[in-house]
């Protein structure tokens, strides 16, 4: 078989890479608590990569085999040219899967460019529904704008819309009954997510507001059947459908069931590290390579492919102790 026609990222610990997340900016109009400090210095333009220099990892990325690029930010819709870089990225003929996380702060202007730039699965984030709550998580967002920007993306008939809710004890715990009814009247999908300790954000303790998949799982088995699903959609939730409904219900869970035994993806950060772990330092700097190396596509796919070799086993997360991974969820991609 000609191995150059069927290009593929494979690990030393056999996992293949197929999926790609890329992370177009570190600014958000929120300031979500699990996420960023309240006070952020946010990277200068000459730090991060222009939207041409994506566009050439995304294309290199899409050579070597990957499927599924997921774009992320902070909020992605917040950069100048998204929209046009989702375009052409929707345009890779390669490319099975073009998705986007948001906040769904812009979602009632942009859904319907999003749906005609060829992006095929929105998440959005939505920790509460609660209007006082949404607030404080958020610290700057507006509730109504969210659940307005959903009903905007509802109508443009995107394949799947699924929420990702942080579920934070004491914080909205109690919520999680009424998030999935919220996803179930909408019928669209939940993924429940476990917090990850990225960054030191002041005044939260992140051991004390952690609640685990199980018991958010049997809060929810107390008013909902749910079904274990055999459904894969290429990232880490693990997925039940809720019986009589068309809503499915995914639990991420880095603390309680790692995932890192078929992890399959790596991350491109707004600064050019490719990041071989969400919950490691082990990272290629490919916005060094591709500046000092302008349009030579070729070593840039060999260091893409070398770098393979350091992508780590798994993960060590410890809610109790500081973390060592000191930049915040923003810098890294949702």
């Amino acid at each position: 078989m000609d191995t150059l026609a069927t290009p593929q990222l494979i690990d030393r610990f056999g996992r293949k890479v197929d999926y790609l997340r890329i992370s177009i900016t570190d600014r958000c109009d929120f300031r979500c608590v699990y996420c960023m400090a309240e006070e952020m210095t946010f990277l200068s333009r000459a730090q991060v990569l222009t939207l041409e220099e994506i566009y050439t990892i995304a294309e290199a990325f899409a050579e070597l085999g990957v499927k599924k690029i997921r774009i992320t930010g902070g909020e992605p819709l917040v950069r100048k040219g998204a929209i046009e870089l989702l375009e052409k990225i929707g345009k890779i003929s390669t490319l099975k899967e073009l998705v986007l996380t948001t906040n769904g702060s812009k979602l009632t202007q942009m859904s319907q460019s999003l749906k005609q730039a060829n992006v095929k699965r929105l998440n959005i984030s939505l920790d509460t529904l609660d209007a006082d709550k949404f607030k404080a998580i958020t610290r700057t967002g507006d509730l109504a704008q969210v659940l307005a920007g959903i009903d905007a993306a509802k109508a443009e008939k995107f394949e799947r819309i699924k929420i990702n809710a942080v579920i934070l004890k004491n914080r909205n715990h109690a919520e999680v009954c009424d998030l999935v009814q919220f996803a179930i009247d909408k019928e669209i999908d939940i993924s429940f997510i476990e917090e990850m300790p990225l960054g030191v954000v002041a005044g939260h303790n992140r051991a004390e507001a952690y609640y685990s998949s199980a018991l958010i799982k049997a809060d929810l088995e107390q008013r909902f059947a749910l079904l274990a699903s055999i459904t894969k959609t290429g990232g880490p939730s693990e997925y039940f459908n809720v019986i009589g409904t068309q809503t499915r219900v995914g639990f991420i869970s880095p603390h309680s069931a790692n995932f890192c035994g078929t992890c399959n993806r790596v991350r491109l950060t707004v600064e050019g590290r490719l990041l071989l772990c969400l919950g490691n330092e082990h990272s290629v700097d490919l916005k060094q390579v591709i500046r000092a190396n302008p349009g030579d596509m070729a070593y840039l796919k060999q260091v893409i492919i070398n770098s393979m070799q350091i992508k780590p086993e798994k993960h060590e997360f410890n809610l109790n102790e500081q973390p060592v991974i000191l930049r915040y969820m923003n810098a890294t991609g949702g």
